[in-house]
């Protein structure tokens, strides 16, 4: 999986105001945070060969912030967790889940209605980094069309940091590289990196941040 990602030799191409939009949500808040602790994942759902494709694919983007993935998490045992499911009812059936995210008979409700086929909830430490992560995910037509490979690797940096839920509704955050081979784009790259640089705080909600992410990003790695 880590050919999946681009040199660090790749200039950035994004401005002040592009890297703000990436973190500026609908409600005009901007609201940034990076994980705070060695991610640990569980995936639930999905055969051997499968699993193995997403944990590569979240080691890869994890060494390029430079951020550990730990096999435990000393507090939460997972820190983690992603359900694939067929149905979104499916999920009722896991125990305890209703116990991890705050009103998940609702959620549950308003994705079916929606017709969503993924949604992420994030929840952070009292210094606002990202302290663990749910990811569920209704395996669609639209979803099971993409590689596994492809797939993994979009859902590896939309848990990275917390995004804009606007950020990548209309651009994706992967590109193509020839006819067939699909790469993280270098610029969300290294927006991840600078994210990650220990300078930087792990969470921030002035706009200002973003002028210092651009600098970072700009900086000889």
């Amino acid at each position: 999986m880590t050919s999946a990602l681009p040199s660090q030799d790749q200039p950035p191409s994004l401005s002040a105001e592009d890297v703000e939009a990436l973190f500026v949500r609908g409600d005009g808040r901007y609201a940034f945070a990076r994980w705070g602790r060695p991610i640990a994942p569980v995936i639930f759902g999905v055969d051997d060969a499968t699993l193995t494709i997403f944990k590569g694919a979240i080691e890869a983007i994890a060494q390029l912030a430079s951020h550990p993935v730990d096999e435990v998490d000393t507090e939460l045992g997972a820190n983690l967790l992603m359900f694939f499911c067929k149905d979104w009812s499916e999920l009722r059936e896991i125990p305890n889940l209703d116990r991890l995210i705050l009103g998940f008979s609702d959620l549950l409700a308003q994705l079916d209605r929606t017709d969503a086929n993924q949604y992420r909830v994030f929840r952070f430490g009292e210094a606002g980094a990202i302290r663990a992560c749910f990811v569920l995910i209704r395996m669609d037509e639209s979803l099971a069309s993409i590689s596994a490979e492809t797939f993994a690797l979009n859902q590896a940096v939309q848990l990275i940091l917390l995004w804009s839920d606007k950020a990548f509704l209309e651009t994706s955050p992967l590109g193509m590289v020839g006819s067939d081979r699909v790469i993280l784009k270098p610029e969300i790259a290294s927006v991840i990196r600078a994210a990650y640089d220990p300078v930087m705080p792990a969470a921030s909600n002035d706009v200002s941040h973003a002028l210092r992410l651009q600098a970072r990003m700009t900086r000889p790695q």
